[in-house]
């Protein structure tokens, strides 16, 4: 069983939003290839996690949602994989 989320860690979350239901952010890049090299590394991250988000990409825009499926909500779980999201999107901005 999951936790729910810590809130002060939710608030933290830069440009992440609750919309029906789960954590919500959409990222822009310059193009497909570096919008699909983000793809890969939250991949890996998620996957290391064994969470998985909902996304999808067309040309340079990554929408993700997030949401512990097991239990129906937003859990910390998710609200980890957001900041570690968030991180590398920030990391390939620079």
């Amino acid at each position: 069983m999951s936790t729910q989320p810590n809130l002060k860690m939710l608030f933290k979350l830069s440009g992440w939003v609750m919309l029906d239901g789960k954590l919500h952010q959409a990222f822009i890049f310059n193009d497909f290839t570096q919008a699909f090299g983000f793809i890969t590394q939250v991949a890996i991250e998620a996957s290391k996690m064994n969470h998985h988000p909902h996304w999808s990409n067309v040309y340079q825009t990554v929408v993700i949602d997030l949401i512990t499926h097991s239990e129906g909500l937003v859990t910390q779980l998710d609200v980890e994989l957001a900041g570690k999201i968030s991180d590398i999107f920030n990391h390939m901005s620079k």
